[in-house]
């Protein structure tokens, strides 16, 4: 005879924890994973690929100090010449190398120009990598900051963070959006509403984000309205997404949107490593996702005169297109009968 408690509470157990709602915690358990193996996969051990350093020195000393950049083991380098130093600082502030050595044939003392702007971590392995070289020569170097970071962004972190809120911002208003009204808008009348009530918080949260930024906590210099306008395009392609998935995934839409907003596109962003100092996944992923993209263009706006925005801009206008495309598509495709909202009147 089966013991009726028994049967009482596995009874209680299959009405508590549903199949659906046992597979969306094996989710969760997944996607908590990835966040410990994203970030910590990412971050844990930086190391230099393909660091991008410029030499200048006379026409017969180049080629040897390009070969021992080189030459340093695992890619660490990327060597190539300049032919003095303007046009070294000027390829520093476009974005084609993370530093430059200036070799002084007159003595035994170089110089190092790096840029704290552009990432602390690459400016420290760069003058590593040539401190060793130098040394290995019988020469001394010293280290010159042609674009330092500003007073309130000590850890050069200020772009990233601003880029990592406007990114939550984006997702959480698109979620709460669907967890109110349902993942899908019952038609494309209510998706275009939808969308124009995403389009105005993220002009909010672009301004927002923008002044407390920058004249409120000076953490970053650079235009506000630029970095307003970024704003705005990033919390709008985030939200857009968003509400794609939810359109095409109902309520584990919300938790792709993490895993890519989250697990992957935060610790690949460059915000602690500039892309040179990550492995090889995250360093192809980065430039890819609004969190990259959007720190990208951000740093370049406070502190490289806005050199070298298209890509990443395009990269986050895309991403806005395809979730508001998808969206429609979705709700077109299969449109939800019945109101969004159900009022009860007493």
């Amino acid at each position: 005879m089966a013991d009726p408690g028994r049967q009482g509470f596995l009874t209680e157990l299959k009405d508590a924890v549903t199949p659906r709602a046992a597979m969306l915690v094996i989710a969760v358990l997944l996607l908590q994973l990835g966040f410990i193996t994203s970030y910590v996969g990412a971050l844990h051990h930086p190391t230099p690929h393909e660091l991008s350093i410029a030499v200048v020195a006379p026409p017969q000393v180049a080629p040897k100090l390009v070969g021992a950049l080189e030459s340093v083991p695992d890619n660490a380098v990327r060597a190539t010449t300049a032919t003095d130093r303007d046009e070294a600082v000027a390829r520093i502030k476009d974005q084609k190398v993370y530093a430059a050595w200036l070799f002084d044939p007159t003595g035994t003392q170089d110089t190092l120009l790096v840029a704290d702007a552009r990432g602390p971590a690459a400016a420290t392995a760069a003058e590593t990598i040539v401190t060793a070289v130098d040394k290995s020569q019988g020469r001394t170097v010293v280290v010159e900051d042609v674009i330092p970071l500003a007073k309130g962004d000590a850890e050069g972190l200020s772009s990233f963070y601003l880029v990592v809120g406007w990114c939550v911002g984006g997702y959480l208003v698109a979620s709460i959006l669907g967890i109110s009204a349902g993942s899908r808008p019952a038609n494309p009348t209510r998706a275009v509403i939808r969308l124009g009530a995403l389009a105005l918080y993220s002009v909010a949260a672009g301004i927002g984000g923008a002044v407390i930024i920058g004249p409120v906590l000076g953490a970053l210099p650079g235009s506000t309205w630029g970095l307003s306008g970024l704003g705005a395009l990033v919390v709008f392609g985030v939200g857009a997404i968003t509400m794609a998935l939810e359109c095409l995934f109902d309520v584990v839409g919300i938790g792709l949107a993490v895993l890519i907003f989250v697990v992957l596109g935060n610790p690949s962003a460059g915000g602690v490593f500039p892309p040179p100092m990550m492995p090889a996944f995250w360093r192809a992923i980065g430039a890819w996702i609004p969190n990259g993209a959007g720190t990208d263009v951000a740093r370049s706006i406070a502190y490289l005169g806005g050199t070298n925005i298209l890509v990443p801009l395009l990269v986050l206008a895309a991403w806005a297109v395809v979730g508001v495309a998808v969206t429609m598509a979705a709700v077109m495709k299969r449109p939800r009968y019945g109101r969004e909202h159900v009022s009860v009147k007493s």
